[in-house]
């Protein structure tokens, strides 16, 4: 009996094969990202992280997470509410990404320094807002890391005036390996089912962590990690870590 096209094991099976060629594309990606963080971090740096709609969950995956660094700040849209004195109703908006000075906003509320490190995720890498962050990010002088679909990107059309997209401008690229569309599975009538970026993104976030964290370490650089908050004494001892860093991490909601 042949499998059913839509089912848990065609998604595990595509999905298996994507992980694989996203480890196999990335080899030197991983390794450069890998030294732009040890570096930034090594410096007193904090890596930023910013994403809109769901690449919101990649950057959750490298910023405030047991296992990750503690030096990661999280960029998001509610910060112009949470931190910038919005009304909250600005977030009702559903075209907010696209204002123009959104990205110059955020990168100010996210009070960087000059040794800070950027990594910015979208799975298409053409969207203004996410240009606009990644043009303001180079223009103030940081390294920035994108993390995209390669063969997404490349299949549209760039939407931002300059012309470029995120991978453009980017001193390193992670390719998500995901396709055109996020998502795996075809349907009968048309369109897709089951994204992969979440997925693959993930997985290379933390492949890029292990990285650094080994780079740091045999650089005689004690690594500052987080251990879960929900193990005795894991929050007392990230609490000390994190003020070492004091008014720098912000990790704000959705």
């Amino acid at each position: 009996m042949a499998e059913p096209q839509l089912s848990a094991a065609r998604f595990a099976e595509h999905g298996r094969a994507a992980v694989e060629r996203a480890i196999g594309a990335n080899a030197d990606s991983v390794a450069a990202a890998a030294r732009l963080i040890a570096d930034s971090v090594a410096a007193n740096g904090v890596v930023h992280a910013f994403g809109t709609g769901h690449s919101q969950a990649t950057a959750l995956e490298i910023a405030g997470r047991a296992g990750g660094l503690v030096p990661t700040s999280r960029i998001g849209l509610s910060d112009l509410v949470l931190r910038g004195g919005e009304d909250r109703s600005v977030l009702a908006d559903p075209l907010l990404e696209r204002s123009p000075g959104l990205a110059k906003r955020l990168y100010e509320l996210a009070t960087p320094q000059p040794q800070d490190l950027f990594v910015i995720i979208s799975n298409s890498g053409v969207n203004n807002s996410i240009v606009d962050m990644a043009l303001q990010v180079k223009e103030s002088g940081h390294r920035l890391i994108a993390l995209t679909s390669l063969e997404h990107t490349h299949a549209v059309p760039a939407l931002h005036s300059s012309g470029k997209r995120l991978a453009d401008l980017a001193d390193a690229v992670l390719d998500n390996c995901a396709p055109a569309g996020d998502a795996l599975l075809p349907m009968p009538d048309g369109g897709a089912l089951c994204g992969v970026s979440t997925i693959t993104s993930a997985l290379l976030v933390q492949m890029v962590v292990a990285e650094a964290v080994g780079i740091l370490t045999a650089e005689g650089h004690e690594p500052p990690v987080y251990i879960s908050a929900n193990l005795p004494g894991g929050f007392e001892r990230n609490a000390v870590l994190e003020a070492r860093y004091e008014g720098r991490l912000h990790r704000g909601g959705f």
